[in-house]
Parts: C-alpha cells; structure tokens; sequence
C-alpha cells in the first residue's frame, strides 16, 4: 500500500521533551501506521534521527522516507520531584543543615522547531506526522501544534502536556491584490525589458 496522498502536513511546530528511555520504549512497542513498516534509530552525537522504513516494496530503497529529528540533551533530575532552594534565599545559618538531595542525570530527546526541522521529507510524512502525535500523547512536558489536510478537510491539533486541546485554524486575509499590484514591478510593460 502507498502513502496517503490525499493527507498532508501543511504547519507543525513542536516544543516535546520526553526521557530517552521513554522514546526507546515507545518505539519497541508501537503500532506504525500502515505504509510504515518500522523505523529506523540513529544517534549521531547529539542528535536523534527516527527514520520510516516503508512498507510498500515499490518505494525505492534510495527514496528518502520521513524522518523525525530530535536533539538529546541531559536534564537533573531531582528525586520525588524537589529541586534544590536558591542559595542565600533562607540565611547563612541554614546552609550546613541543608541535607543533598538525590538527584540523577537523565538523557532528554528533545523534539523542538517547525515542521522542517522536526519533520523531513515528503514521503510518508503525514503517517510519521501521525507517530509523532503518539509521542506528543506519551509527553509529559512540551505541546504539537499543526495544521494538517485530511481528505481535504483542514484539521488543527493542539496536544499539551501529554492531553490533547481544542484547537482552531483562523484564516486571515493576505495583502490584497490591488496592494500587490500598485507595490510590485509591472514586469509585462516595463520600458527596460525587450521581447
């Protein structure tokens, strides 16, 4: 089965921050969407690359599939949620009874930019579009918000903190055309260009 041509990606942005470990196990034991047959994981340095490996045999092994890109970074993270109070907020006196807190440091995958640098490439992007709004579901910190066609309906998503939010699409009006004309270069009578 070929991708979904009549579904697309139009906006997408993106601020999901999930732990690495979560991500890994998300993978492991998701349901792809159909045309997808698994992705593929790549760590280069800091970077995370989940790539669509189709389903469909007639996509050319050398057709670039969509991808999500995601940057690993480290976060502290401090045991039953307490973070350490300022210093120097409560006194001198109470710094030495101060006991440490036990914290760790935790690998994040970063899913952070616009459609372009989160999601790339055009076939099978509105299915891996769909896998990242599975991830944006498991998130528990950062929103997705985009704007997608589906058999030729526009449909807003809006998915904070893990819960999906009404969201809306608000057409606004461009420059009109008359602007466009008086401000532009009439290019078909311009004394300075020959036939």
């Amino acid at each position: 089965m070929s991708s979904d041509t009549s579904s697309r990606v139009y906006r997408l942005h993106s601020t999901l921050e999930l732990p690495l470990e979560d991500v890994h196990e998300f993978f492991d034991t998701a349901d792809f969407p159909e045309p997808i047959d698994d992705v593929e994981i790549t760590r280069r340095n800091n970077t995370l690359i989940f790539q669509a490996a189709a389903a469909d045999e007639s996509i050319s092994k050398y057709t670039p599939t969509a991808q999500l890109k995601a940057s690993v970074t480290e976060n502290r993270v401090y045991e039953d949620g307490h973070e350490p109070e300022a210093r120097g907020s409560r006194g001198w006196a109470l710094e030495e009874e101060e006991e440490e807190i036990e914290s760790e440091l935790v690998e994040y995958a970063a899913f952070k930019g616009d459609r372009e640098t989160v999601l790339q490439n055009s076939t099978l992007q509105y299915e891996m579009y769909l896998v990242l709004v599975e991830i944006a579901k498991n998130a528990e910190k950062g929103t997705l918000t985009a704007i997608t066609e589906v058999d030729g309906s526009l449909v807003a998503t809006r998915i904070v903190d893990g819960e999906e939010r009404p969201a809306t699409i608000e057409v606004v009006e461009g420059p009109s055309d008359a602007a466009a004309d008086s401000e532009g270069v009439d290019w078909r009578n311009n004394e300075f260009i020959s036939d």
